[in-house]
């Protein structure tokens, strides 16, 4: 379907395109909720709403981005909120996170090791889950 291994990665002899990082990730949500979503992403984890173009505003949700992490909050019809495929941040201090998180009503899960890691899970407002996860 999308052609063999040599025809995706050659262009002659040299490779012509790569995938060099994520501008951001979407997540969806309910409509008219974006004030829950700026106490969760702003307030409890840190990460400042930036405004979305004017042509874009109309559709709601919202953006989020500290300069490292960009998230785009869309508005989704028929919303059933993300549970097993989820964006995983890593974050400093996660002992005064899932403190910060607590403290703001959010249940935070923690789960199987990782080598490397330590992390946990937490749910947004609409059900997202969200990995949280410092390097050792």
């Amino acid at each position: 379907m999308f052609g063999s291994v040599a025809q995706l990665w050659a262009c002659g002899t040299v490779v012509c395109m790569r995938v060099y990082g994520v501008d951001h990730v979407q997540l969806a949500m309910p409509a008219d909720r974006e004030d829950n979503a700026v106490g969760f992403y702003e307030g409890l984890l840190g990460l400042p709403r930036i405004p979305k173009p004017a042509h874009l505003e109309v559709r709601g949700g919202c953006w989020f981005s500290n300069g490292d992490v960009t998230l785009h909050l869309g508005v989704e019809a028929d919303f059933r909120p993300a549970r097993k495929a989820h964006p995983a941040l890593l974050v400093d201090d996660l002992v005064g996170l899932v403190e910060r998180l607590r403290t703001g009503g959010a249940a935070v899960h923690r789960d199987q090791p990782l080598e490397g890691f330590d992390r946990c899970y937490v749910d947004d407002p609409f059900g997202n889950r969200i990995e949280l996860m410092e390097p050792d």
